[in-house]
């Protein structure tokens, strides 16, 4: 028996990545899924890889523009009925990542796709799931939203801790309207965010990270719990790293 069957996801970022290994683990469980992302043409090559037919709903859409947030969640419940799951996965990062580096323009950038977007998805995805008196809501967050260091920048580490505070403050306000709110925390994991990393990766390095699949099983272990239990944290990293 699909264990998400009449359940409705959002994933944010779901053109590639995470977003799109999730996407592809949801769909195998029975759910309807939508994917966003800000790319159209990278977001319809997702859609047809995953070749779900009608349980799959592209909606190009920029997370960190709050109107096209909210026709998008409006486009998804009109098409699926309901959003049962948020994914909160969309995040970027620049190259010119050190303190020394950044400007205004891109420090709120960081912040915006990697902790404004967030705010924007559960403000408008929250309500009806507090109607319902469930739902749940998942954050990809990053290793760096529980330590600061140079290898995610000053601003993506800033905007990382951010989203677990966020993540960690609606989990407790909304726990009584049956929402729970997931935090999850991975290591180094190959994908195409790594092709704005400083330095470039060896192919070893690369082989030996968590691999999409890895987080999106972690997502999905969250998805198929029971409402009566909540995994509010969730740490994966790589078997060979020591990260906290």
């Amino acid at each position: 028996m699909s264990r998400l069957a009449g359940k409705a996801v959002l994933v944010t970022g779901g053109g590639s990545g995470i977003g799109l290994a999730t996407a592809r683990a949801l769909l195998a469980e029975g759910a309807r899924v939508a994917i966003t992302g800000r790319n159209a043409d990278k977001l319809r090559q997702a859609a047809a890889s995953l070749a779900a037919g009608d349980r799959l709903h592209p909606h190009a859409a920029d997370v960190t523009d709050p109107a096209q947030v909210q026709r998008l969640v409006q486009d998804v419940t009109q098409r699926f009925g309901k959003i049962d799951i948020l994914v909160n996965n969309a995040g970027l990062n620049i190259k010119a990542r050190a303190f020394r580096e950044l400007t205004a323009e891109s420090y709120h950038q960081l912040i915006g796709a990697n902790l404004h977007g967030a705010f924007y998805c559960m403000q408008a995805v929250v309500p009806q799931m507090r109607q319902r008196k469930d739902g749940l809501i998942v954050c990809v967050n990053s290793i760096s939203g529980k330590r600061s260091g140079p290898l995610g920048g000053i601003a993506y580490n800033a905007a990382k801790f951010g989203l677990r505070g966020l993540a960690m403050g609606l989990g407790a306000e909304e726990k009584d309207n049956g929402i729970r709110v997931c935090t999850i925390y991975p290591g180094e994991v190959n994908t195409p965010i790594l092709e704005n990393r400083p330095t470039p990766l060896s192919a070893e390095r690369l082989q030996n990270m968590l691999q999409p699949e890895d987080v999106a099983a972690a997502v999905l272990f969250v998805a198929t719990l029971p409402p009566r239990a909540n995994v509010p944290e969730l740490v994966i990293t790589p078997s060979n790293a020591t990260y906290i």
